[in-house]
This record gives structure tokens, sequence and C-alpha cells, in this order.
């Protein structure tokens, strides 16, 4: 089966008894539970995902601050967001203190291996979205992240055109940047750095970046969050490059109808996709096993540096 084909059919064998199995060396209790009811996929299926792809999502995981999205219900019942650790999460799940907007301190979570990855998923873990900056150093982000959301009705080859576009805008700037589908809608252009701008710098070039894409094409792209002025138009969403701002991790599950995952490409792959969710687990899961590099190869030892404004 081609690998950039959306199949969310599942091979693997669910258990006939709903006792806890050992997945990675951690015991996953309730596998049978379905998670993604209107696809019959299981939490056991889940953690057999993310233990199997853990090598390709551990990278752009480990070691930053992190929001999970938890659907102990499914995915079709009351999924909610969390950021703060609890001890319930799991021994390998890891409490980092920061400062909260109001001045304050909590601890927030990070994760440092397999380990923390599958006891995240023990805890109906669907989705990981981790910060763009890592827990040594929280304050000096190291990637951005350019979300190409579109309104309803907008062509998804116009999703394709604008990631190329500011693929070519940022080329001009000397910067190297990767391109992912969000597992939803859109596409996301990721831009890694070397570490020195703060959050408020890498924000206002983040903003600038999208205000000159508007600037090219006022017909087709939109800076704003602004829905009553989106129709017809792709909304190039900054906003996500902020302190305490996070963005979905490659490889991540998304909690959306046929567990659409959020893939990293090869730009000459991109022709190829025809969705945000071109890839549900199973092809996830298939495109893991036939990779001999990653999509992403280069991007760990990129020494670029961002623009000063």
């Amino acid at each position: 089966m081609n690998d950039l084909h959306r199949d969310t059919h599942l091979a693997t064998k669910r258990p006939h008894a709903d006792k806890p199995v050992d997945v990675a060396g951690v015991r996953i209790t309730h596998p049978g539970r379905v998670v993604y009811p209107d696809d019959g996929i299981t939490k056991g299926e889940v953690a057999a995902y993310y233990a199997a792809v853990a090598d390709w999502i551990l990278p752009g995981l480990i070691n930053r601050p992190l929001s999970m999205v938890r659907c102990p219900g499914g995915t079709d019942s009351a999924c909610f967001f969390q950021k703060h650790h609890a001890a319930k999460l799991g021994s390998s799940v890891r409490p980092i203190p920061l400062e909260e907007k109001d001045g304050g301190e909590d601890d927030y979570v990070y994760i440092s291996d397999r380990k923390g990855l599958l006891q995240l998923v023990q805890m109906n873990t669907i989705e990981f979205h981790p910060w763009g900056s890592r827990v040594d150093k929280p304050d000096s982000p190291d990637r951005i992240v350019l979300d190409l959301d579109p309104a309803p009705g907008v062509a998804w080859e116009a999703v394709v055109e604008g990631a190329r576009g500011i693929r070519e805008l940022l080329a001009g700037m000397q910067l190297t940047s990767f391109v992912r589908t969000s597992g939803g809608k859109g596409l996301h252009v990721v831009v890694p750095f070397r570490r020195g701008p703060r959050w408020q710098a890498v924000k206002d070039f983040c903003e600038r970046v999208a205000v000159a894409m508007v600037e090219r094409a006022p017909d087709r792209y939109i800076a704003t969050a602004s829905k009553a002025q989106r129709e017809g138009k792709i909304f190039i969403d900054w906003l996500r490059n902020a302190r305490g701002a996070t963005s979905v991790c490659s490889w991540s599950l998304r909690a959306r109808d046929g567990a659409p995952v959020a893939m990293p490409l090869r730009w000459e792959e991109l022709g190829k996709v025809d969705s945000g969710a071109a890839f549900g687990m199973q092809a996830a899961l298939e495109r893991a096993s036939r990779l001999r590099t990653d999509p992403w190869e280069g991007m760990a030892t990129l020494q670029q540096r961002l623009p000063r404004g």
C-alpha cells in the first residue's frame, strides 16, 4: 500500500479480554476500550502506535514543556487540554516549574523518553503539543511554526501554494524550513533556529512573515484571527509563537474522526498529499516502517539565525 494513501484500517489483533497489556514496558489498562468510535480504534492500538513511532516522534517532543489533549472517554466525549503536572501521570512524566502569566509559578509537564510517552498514553493522552523551547531554557525558543488554516471551501491546492510561498519567502532570508500536515485542515511550516532571540522578538518576526504573505496576495491570505474576514482565505496563524503557546508535534495523532496524524513531509512530497488529514494511523505506521531517513533530515543540526527586526 502506498504510504501516502490514507487508510485507518488496523490489522493488529485486539485482546479478547480487556486485561492490562504491556506496551514497551508500560502497563496499559483497558486496552480494548474503543477510543475512536467511528474507526473502532482502541486504547491498546493507540499505545501500540506510539510505541511503534517513538523513535520518530521523540526528537520533536522530549525535554520540551508540553500540553496534552486527553480523552478519557474516547474522542467523541469531553476531551481537554492539560499542561500542568500531576503525580498520577506517571513516574517518567516530569515536572518543570514555570512562571505563569499572573506572576505565580506552577509545574508544567515534560518527558525525556519512550516510557514517559507511553505513560501519558496510558493516561488517555491522544495529542502532544510541545512548546517551541526546551526545559533547560524555556524563555529561549528554538523553533517557530506557521500554521496555514484555510477557511471552508478553500481548495487544498491553494494551501499547498501558500506553504510553498512561505518557504520561498523564508529562503529569501537564508532560512531553511520544513513542512508537515497538521492532521486537520492545513499545513505547518516549521523553522528551527539557534537560541538567542526572546519570545517577543520571535513572535514579532512571525507576524512580519504573515503580513508579508498578506501583502503579496491580500485576496488569498489573512494574518488576523477574525473569522468575519476569513471567508475564502487562508489564515497564516503566527500567534502560536509566544511563550506558553503550542502546536501539535510531528507524528502525533489528532482526536478527530479518522485518527489523522500530523505528518512531517519532504517538500517534494507535498504535491502527492491531498489534505491536511491525509495520513490515518495505519498509513502513518506503514510510512514509519518504510522510512529510511527522516523527512526532516538535517533539522537538528541546522545553526541558522533568525533575522533581526
